[in-house]
């Protein structure tokens, strides 16, 4: 379809420059005749199909690559709505925040339109009308994307502590089972003793447990719910040990030597890029300080920037440049452990 489409239009403009195409001109006027043939290749295309015509061509493209596409863009409209809504659900039961699911709509749209309408009328009110719609937008924009980021950035917080909890919960574990407690028992003892997350954790599968879901399953969902390389290590070596026999505390010993080096090497990292993160924050402070600075001193000096549609775009390429910039050099300090 979009290929017919493609070539109806190819077809279409391809007669209109052939009939457009004027008869030889003096040598006088050969300068004036590409403009010439423009417009009246143009006119020829709006004399043949007319405006109405035109837009009846560009409603029939729209619609087939609608009707081909149909079900990419559905799924993409389900995704910004009510698939957010679902995936910020989901993300607060893995947190364990329990909160009312109406809650999330009204947040979401205050969120994005509502702070979206209070910045443009702020704007509007100061008598700078054109930076009101393009910051209105950008916050709309800005609004409606940020909680999917900020619910990642809490669970990722939350399986770093989880991670760094790991080695005194599997220490009790291994206590607990040389002095004759069963797992569940021995969970039970890490859920009395140490704090949140992994306490919540370890009771959740304690609660499943009790409602009949087996052992074996309930560790295989808290690896899916914190899944990292240690949890896995301790969720596979529980469940080989207890179907074949073997000495769960000695392997929970190991596991913690593991867990103790990779964190180790972890806490070495974080310092050694510490100074990477210090110089993003650093480089792209720097353009706004300096407009702060200079703002501060002459307050018509951001007139063109501020004050005129090219200047609020330039305005928004700096800042996304400044973004991308950032982007890059937290991507080069990354290192994965």
């Amino acid at each position: 379809m979009q290929k017919i489409c493609s070539l109806i239009l190819f077809l279409i403009f391809s007669f209109s420059s052939v009939f457009a195409q004027a008869p030889a001109a003096p040598a006088t006027a050969a300068k004036a005749a590409p403009p010439a043939q423009t417009v009246k290749g143009v006119s020829f295309f709006l004399d043949v199909l007319g405006v109405k015509g035109v837009l009846i061509i560009i409603f029939i493209m729209i619609f087939a690559y609608t009707y081909k596409n149909s079900v990419r863009i559905f799924q993409w409209i389900d995704n910004q709505t009510y698939g957010k809504k679902n995936y910020i659900l989901k993300k607060l039961e893995i947190l364990h925040i329990e909160v009312d699911p109406n809650k999330i709509t009204y947040v979401l749209i205050f969120c994005s339109f509502g702070l979206g309408i209070l910045t443009f009328c702020t704007f509007a009110l100061m008598g700078n009308l054109a930076l009101g719609v393009v910051a209105g937008i950008a916050v709309l924009i800005f609004g409606w994307k940020m909680p999917g980021p900020l619910m990642d950035s809490m669970e990722r917080r939350r399986t770093h502590a989880y991670s760094l909890q790991m080695v005194d919960a599997l220490t009790l574990l291994g206590n607990g089972i040389r002095a004759g407690l069963s797992v569940p028992q021995s969970l039970g003892m890490v859920v009395d003793e140490l704090p949140p997350p992994v306490s919540q954790e370890f009771n959740l599968v304690l609660q499943q447990a009790k409602i009949g879901v087996p052992l074996d399953e309930a560790f295989e969902n808290l690896k899916k719910r914190v899944y990292t390389e240690d949890n896995e290590m301790f969720v596979t070596s529980v469940n080989i040990l207890r179907e074949t026999g073997g000495n769960l505390a000695e392997t929970f010993d190991t596991i913690v030597g593991v867990i103790r080096e990779r964190v180790r090497l972890q806490l070495k990292i974080q310092t050694y890029i510490a100074q990477g993160k210090f110089q993003a924050y650093l480089i792209a402070s720097m353009p706004y300080l300096m407009m702060l600075m200079f703002g501060s001193g002459d307050p018509t000096y951001f007139g063109l920037l501020f004050g005129t549609i090219p200047g609020i775009l330039v305005f928004l390429l700096i800042c996304g440049l400044v973004a991308v910039g950032m982007w890059i050099i937290f991507k080069i300090i990354q290192i994965k452990v």
